[in-house]
């Protein structure tokens, strides 16, 4: 599943990138720009969060870095142009979207561990990781 999470991520972010720097007559709109740019991102966010369960770090760089590095690179187009209130909504989408990961994956995993036979199965993977 977690494949499927990196495959997802990837290929969400490679159409945000397509729909930030390309023509603007191109780029769908289906909502006001700072709800779309925000909703992009929280989407990203969770996808790459889901996709790196175990490595925060990689999806908060992905998402976030993503954000800013886009917004900086539509200074360089010619018919477009990049915000700071841009790239802040942007990373604040990023950032809901691994929050969102991070609780539901806790979640989860607290479920899990309530389970005896799944509590005794995860205690027995923690003891042959040590």
């Amino acid at each position: 599943m977690t494949r499927f999470y990196l495959i997802a991520g990837w290929l969400a972010l490679g159409a945000i990138a397509f729909v930030t720097l390309g023509p603007v007559h191109d780029r769908p709109q289906v909502a006001p720009p700072h709800l779309e740019h925000f909703a992009a991102f929280l989407v990203l966010g969770l996808v790459f969060s889901l996709a790196y369960p175990n490595r925060s770090i990689h999806a908060i760089t992905i998402a976030v870095g993503g954000a800013i590095l886009l917004e900086g690179l539509q200074l360089l187009t010619p018919d477009r142009h990049g915000r700071l209130v841009d790239a802040m909504t942007k990373v604040a989408g990023a950032a809901s979207g691994i929050m969102l990961a991070r609780v539901a994956l806790n979640s989860w995993q607290a479920r899990l561990r309530s389970v005896p036979a799944v509590s005794n199965i995860l205690r027995q993977s923690e003891q042959d990781q040590r």
